[in-house]
């Protein structure tokens, strides 16, 4: 597997999630997974002890060789090799956003396939994920169609969100030694300081595409979800796969969570009143036993649902009820939510920092998670929400729609809360049933029961991507090569 992130090293979300947990779940069902994940400069190696493979790294990068690094983590459960460079990872305290990105995960993207020869192992299946390594499938495949490597492996892809497709100008085919033919052109963009995509050229070379629900699968065929590339994923429409996500349910268990107050389980909810309590106390707000409070984990941005936020923030307050909301992005949110805070100190309590335990507390602590997304290619937060208890408010969206169930008080069935129209009127609809059902603590102890049961391990998703890789390496037809 080819990532930019891999939890706990460096990550930033849900893709860092993702690789730190995959790879495990198909070691135990019996394949060989190794990860390459670049050396960034933030990896303590006091924490994250690594060994320095002695054999120098030579990449091949504007037509000349850099020299470059393999580390690999001593403690990891699964091989995992780091793709150094002085130049381009090293005194990075970021993971992204520096003007040469394209340049230093090309040097990534053919440092990990040289570092695979250099400790001499042959992958069947090359997993790239997201657009860092988004070359790597027309790299092979150009050698495929010059015969070099009429055998060699496999390639997927897996698109975790759509929206970031890396973006860079011409000179990038120079950098990765590829031809005007090789390199097509980015369907979505005439600038020529954006035209090479990335993902693009994962899409349209790859033997295998998913992305990380079934319905995200489908919506991204559409112009109102495709990013500009919905087009190319039509052609690929019948390859491409819808795989849910899971969770890491050994560390994400409320049985054993150290950050939390009192651990709990699904035979006993009854200590969980006191991580309620003390998140409640650490937020600055009433300790309220009978006060619902509603928490929220996210990027601070319009497309997860902030924009229909803002105005059910009143409502919630005059429902007696209380809001939890942690997380960063756009400054606009955070000024309306301090403002919400300082208008409501009672009732909504803001933390717009990154703060991983925190986040436990509120999973563990809040009665509801809101998660209004405009579009979510899966959604972790709902996942980890249903097994600590905390039962999602969702829009129908994406792997949302996929993975909460939305409650039947006539039959006592479901998981959540779910709302479809983008709209705060029936965003705060779903949160006026949730409420309500609260109000009823035998009705809310099973709803709670019903998500906690859930299997959101990585044992399904694990099947599936095996299988994803048994049909990749089906699909490296000779007639495509010729």
């Amino acid at each position: 597997m080819l990532a930019a992130e891999c939890t706990p090293y460096a990550w930033t979300g849900g893709l860092g999630d993702v690789v730190g947990s995959l790879p495990t779940a198909l070691r135990k069902l019996g394949a060989d997974v190794r990860v390459a994940l670049p050396h960034y400069g933030s990896i303590d190696p006091a924490v994250h002890p690594i060994t320095t493979n002695d054999a120098a790294l030579r990449v091949s990068m504007n037509g000349a060789v850099e020299q470059g690094q393999v580390g690999q983590v001593e403690q990891s459960p699964f091989p995992l090799y780091l793709i150094g460079s002085d130049d381009y990872f090293a005194d990075r305290p970021d993971l992204y956003g520096y003007p040469d990105d394209g340049h230093r995960f090309v040097f990534f993207s053919r440092g990990a396939l040289e570092a695979a020869q250099t400790l001499g192992w042959r992958p069947d299946v090359v997993h790239c994920h997201d657009w860092h390594s988004g070359l790597v499938p027309n790299w092979i495949h150009a050698a495929r169609s010059k015969g070099a490597q009429a055998n060699g492996p496999a390639t997927v892809l897996t698109i975790h969100n759509l929206a970031y497709q890396g973006h860079f100008g011409e000179e990038l085919l120079h950098a990765a030694g590829l031809t005007d033919g090789e390199f097509p052109e980015d369907p979505a963009d005439s600038d020529p300081s954006a035209r090479v995509n990335f993902l693009a050229h994962g899409i349209r070379f790859a033997d295998a595409v998913n992305t990380v629900s079934d319905t995200y699968a489908r919506q991204i065929l559409t112009p109102s979800y495709g990013e500009g590339l919905d087009a190319l994923l039509r052609e690929r429409r019948d390859g491409i796969a819808g795989i849910v996500n899971g969770i890491d349910t050994v560390t994400l268990d409320p049985a054993r969570d150290l950050h939390l107050a009192a651990n709990f389980s699904v035979r006993d909810l009854t200590p969980r009143a006191r991580n309620k309590a003390a998140l409640q106390r650490e937020l600055g707000l009433p300790v309220e036993a009978d006060a619902p409070l509603l928490g929220m984990v996210s990027r601070l941005a319009d497309h997860k649902g902030l924009d229909l936020l803002a105005p059910v923030v009143p409502h919630i307050v005059e429902r007696g009820a209380q809001l939890a909301v942690l997380g960063t992005g756009d400054p606009r949110h955070h000024e309306l939510l301090s403002q919400a805070a300082s208008r409501h100190p009672d009732h909504v309590a803001v933390a717009l920092r990154f703060d991983p335990p925190l986040a436990q507390r509120i999973y563990g602590g809040s009665d509801m998670f809101l998660m209004p997304s405009r579009h979510e290619p899966c959604g972790l937060g709902q996942l980890i929400a249903m097994r600590y208890g905390n039962v999602p408010v969702v829009r129908a969206t994406g792997g949302l729609a996929d993975t909460v169930a939305d409650f039947d008080a006539r039959t006592m069935h479901g998981t959540g809360f779910v709302f479809h129209r983008y709209d705060p009127i029936d965003f705060f609809g779903a949160i006026a049933r949730g409420l309500e059902t609260y109000r009823y603590p035998d009705a809310w102890r099973a709803l709670m029961r019903q998500g906690m049961s859930r299997d959101s391990s990585w044992n399904a998703a694990a099947r599936g991507y095996l299988d994803l890789y048994s049909r990749a390496l089906d699909s490296r037809r000779p007639a495509r090569v010729a």
